[in-house]
């Protein structure tokens, strides 16, 4: 089992979706860097669920605590915890349903790994609901990458068949947390959620891709050759339960180009060695090469859904018919944005401080 992730900045994930609180604790943060909840309370807002776009009625409060880790408003180079309560809870569907395993989801699995005597209720250890910590923890990777002025963006660039439009950085900081899509393509977003509401009436899911990015990086951070910046970043994406599928740059594209369409060719801007185009997607040979890093990640369908689904009974092992209650998103990828910032942020962190990049006081 391993519930941890980083080298330098080391985050370790704790609770379960029905059990009383879901957390982080960070060692590695640098002494010195002031943080206030107010900071880490709104980016775990941005993962709440809105009234639209077909998303949970399962309403928290996610009120941000502080345990341990900051005195004075500073943090103190000890481990930090954080973590937030789990009180709208709802058991009850999951208790009826607890032997026989739901289609797409890991219930199966966990209960052969772990011998049956894992937390069910509402997926326990492999809930959605989890990855609370990791926003928690992206607040504070950003806000140490901020002091080096490396920002981290993601939004939303597809839903089921619905495509957005290129947008520009400031696009995407201005808009994206400005609909329930999270998306910077407004016009996408409303096709968006005509596409949601019409799964959602058909009793069905939808899938979707995040975009993230990350601004103003160096060039350099890596650690090859098994432990590269992309290697690094695809472990802590599919961290993420239902991210399927991760891609750099032009990505599965590549397959398609020649050598002279690929390549990004160098050039002189303003003194700083740049490149013309980023298939890349900001990243050589594991490391970064000075342009924006740019990845995608393919979100499945909600599993969830009200439609009668075929399965099985562990404790007869005949095949069963079920259907699914409880209170699930028709979409998982725009509550997923967020997330998908966290963990990028949580690894451009590490590597940072890795590089030497970050020093280990902040005055």
């Amino acid at each position: 089992m391993n519930n941890s992730f980083g080298e330098l900045f080391r985050i370790t994930l704790f609770g379960e979706s029905h059990g009383a609180c879901v957390g982080v604790v960070i060692d590695g943060c640098p002494a010195g860097l002031a943080l206030t909840t107010a900071e880490i309370q709104t980016e775990v807002d941005k993962r709440k669920p809105t009234l639209q776009a077909g998303q949970t009625p399962r309403r928290e409060e996610d009120e941000v605590q502080i345990l341990a880790g900051v005195f004075k408003g500073r943090t103190t180079g000890a481990p930090i915890c954080l973590l937030v309560w789990n009180k709208d809870t709802d058991s009850s569907a999951y208790e009826k349903i607890k032997n026989t395993p739901r289609p797409g989801h890991a219930d199966y699995a966990a209960f052969v790994k772990y011998g049956g005597l894992n937390d069910y209720r509402g997926g326990g250890r492999f809930s959605g609901r989890v990855t609370v910590g990791l926003v928690m923890a992206g607040a504070v990777a950003k806000k140490v990458l901020n002091l080096k002025g490396i920002e981290v963006l993601a939004h939303t660039v597809q839903l089921g068949s619905i495509k957005a439009g290129e947008s520009t950085p400031q696009q995407i900081r201005s808009r994206t947390y400005k609909n329930a899509l999270r998306c910077a393509d407004v016009k996408a977003a409303k096709l968006m959620l005509a596409e949601i509401k019409k799964a959602e009436q058909e009793g069905d899911s939808l899938g979707g891709v995040i975009e993230g990015l990350a601004l103003n990086l160096p060039a350099g951070l890596g650690e090859p050759f098994f432990e590269t910046l992309e290697g690094q970043l695809a472990k802590a994406l599919f961290a993420i339960p239902a991210i399927k599928g991760v891609e750099f740059g032009a990505g599965f594209r590549v397959a398609e180009m020649r050598g002279s369409e690929n390549n990004d060719l160098w050039k002189i801007e303003d003194g700083r060695i740049m490149a013309f185009s980023n298939n890349a997607g900001g990243i050589l040979g594991g490391i970064t090469d000075g342009m924006p890093l740019v990845l995608r990640a393919a979100v499945k369908p909600t599993p969830s859904i009200v439609q009668e689904q075929q399965s099985v009974n562990l404790d007869t092992r005949r095949e069963t018919k079920m259907t699914i209650k409880g209170r699930h998103d028709v979409c998982l990828a725009p509550r997923a944005t967020v997330i998908v910032e966290s963990m990028i942020a949580v690894t451009l962190c590490d590597f940072a401080l890795r590089a030497g990049l970050i020093e280990r006081i902040i005055k």
